[in-house]
């Protein structure tokens, strides 16, 4: 940042004296809450978490220091969970993303698997799978699970983006076949017993602060 655009003095003075306020507020919330999932708790919480963040950037623009704290931003918290308190079930929600960073080896990788699977040749003609990233992406997630996919990624020529997990509680299993048409479409953030997120903004983030760290867990 810019000598010209840096917080002065005194906003650096203020954002602290906003994150003490945003304490105290915070404290008498918590103090007068009515059950775990008090909803003006929450939102001292936001507001302590905004606050922290504005200072936090303030001292770093201004004197190159950061704080010993972190509070997650108010955009990537939960919102209070409104679960069962005994869940009886539960659905693990995975999305991971790949950018195709060498499509030559994936479709290399595609077509040593259509090599070796006998089935589907007509004849001595072996199927060519490899003429195609499309093709090719259907033929490695049909051979390997998503788990052995995500640990030799780079083996397939692809490069890791975001991914996250939600753990949500559920009262009983949903009938067999009720949901697969659209698997992810009754997500509810309120439902979500823990989360993990990787991604490549935490490495940016914590770069700052010299403690690298990818997976993030949210409520435990």
């Amino acid at each position: 940042m810019s000598d010209a655009a840096q917080p002065t003095a005194a906003e650096v003075r203020a954002a602290a004296e906003a994150v003490k306020a945003a304490l105290d507020r915070h404290l008498e919330a918590v103090e007068r809450r009515t059950g775990d999932d008090d909803p003006a708790v929450f939102d001292a919480f936001n507001a302590l978490a905004a606050a922290a963040e504005v200072y936090d950037e303030f001292l770093y623009d201004r004197y190159d220091e950061v704080t010993p704290f972190e509070i997650p931003g108010a955009e990537d918290s939960l919102p209070p969970y409104a679960g069962p308190e005994e869940p009886h079930a539960l659905s693990v929600l995975i999305r991971r993303d790949y950018a195709v960073a060498q499509p030559a080896r994936l479709l290399a990788q595609a077509q040593r698997l259509a090599d070796l699977d006998p089935e589907g040749h007509e004849g001595d003609a072996v199927p060519v799978v490899g003429a195609g990233v499309h093709a090719a992406l259907g033929v490695l997630f049909g051979e390997y699970e998503a788990d052995e996919i995500a640990s030799r990624h780079k083996e397939f020529g692809l490069e890791e983006g975001d991914s996250t997990l939600w753990v949500s509680a559920l009262e009983e299993l949903p009938e067999a076949g009720e949901w697969l048409g659209a698997p992810f479409e009754d997500a509810d953030p309120e439902l979500v017993v823990c989360r993990f997120d990787v991604s490549a903004v935490f490495d940016e983030e914590d770069e700052r602060d010299g403690e690298p760290e990818d997976a993030v867990p949210e409520r435990a």
